[in-house]
């Protein structure tokens, strides 16, 4: 941004010593550090809104060219098709199914015990002790012997 030779630095800290003096320089140091940085964080601000302006530029101009192309594809196949859209017909109309009445069926059951015949089926755990097998937190039953 600014050209400046070593040389011409090492002649201004020189002259600043000369006219601040080295009891004072470390203050104006720190005042001077002080802009400089609230200068190069108004740089960062304007330039990153400037970016976002570039952005929102180029974004609009984008859409513009979308739109037109969107537009060019809609003309060629509106061209190309030349049968009309046919309408829609109306949505059905969704009704409950009928309702049937099955007739009630007694479970049959054993005349000895009075137990139903159909029962649920077995549980795993049940499944489990028709096979031998032991359930998962218990040691296998032949592991034992």
């Amino acid at each position: 941004m600014f050209d400046v030779a070593p040389s011409e630095l090492l002649l201004v800290a020189l002259v600043a010593l000369l006219v601040i003096g080295p009891k004072d320089l470390p203050k104006a140091m720190r005042v001077v550090g002080y802009w400089v940085g609230r200068a190069r964080n108004v740089m960062g601000q304007v330039r990153s809104g400037f970016d976002s302006m570039m952005r929102e530029a180029e974004l609009k101009e984008l859409e513009q060219q979308w739109a037109k192309e969107n537009e060019r594809i809609m003309r060629e196949t509106a061209l190309a098709d030349p049968a009309p859209a046919l309408a829609l017909d109306p949505p059905p109309v969704m009704t409950a199914p009928p309702v049937i009445h099955a007739p009630v069926i007694q479970a049959e059951t054993d005349e000895a015990t009075s137990t139903p015949l159909h029962t649920l089926p077995p549980t795993l755990d049940e499944i489990d002790a028709a096979i031998g097998m032991a359930p998962p937190n218990e040691p296998h039953p032949e592991s034992l012997r």
